[in-house]
């Protein structure tokens, strides 16, 4: 009978030792792998680090308002080109019709129909400044404007 129980104890430690050992392993796999994530997490920190970066550069006002000297035609506005108050439409167009289930649906839909114009922009030439006058632009320089865009 002491056999039997001395057998029994050494079976208990030899599965103990087993399930410590078990228990190391998968805590050396864990702290692996969380080792992996924190890495992973520096770099993206990192990643977006050098993004907002590049992001602040290619924000920047002066960068932005060169290239828009360069691949944009727009020249200023004068004064001139706009209409008088009295020639504003009464109401502004209605784009949705009221019994419409679905207005944005309507407004999509109606896209490719011409534009209706709202704005108080004429489309009139801009009549050239006096000869002694060089500072204002002539109708050449300054494109007329509909809808409150330019021409382009």
């Amino acid at each position: 009978m002491l056999r039997v129980i001395n057998l029994i104890v050494i079976g208990t430690l030899i599965l103990a030792a087993a399930y410590v050992y078990r228990i190391k392993f998968d805590s050396t796999v864990q702290a692996e792998r969380l080792a992996k994530i924190r890495a992973e997490v520096r770099r993206e920190r990192d990643a977006i680090a050098a993004l907002r970066a590049e992001w602040g550069q290619l924000d920047n006002p002066d960068r932005i308002e060169v290239l828009a000297k360069h691949f944009l035609p727009l020249k200023p506005i004068a004064a001139i080109q706009f209409d008088a108050l009295d020639r504003l439409p009464d109401r502004p167009p209605q784009l949705v019709p009221p019994d419409s289930a679905d207005p944005i649906g309507s407004v999509i839909e109606h896209l490719e129909e011409p534009e209706r114009v709202t704005a108080s922009v004429s489309a009139a030439p801009v009549p050239e400044p006096a000869a002694d006058d060089d500072a204002g632009p002539t109708d050449t320089e300054m494109p007329a404007v509909k809808s409150g865009r330019l021409d382009r």
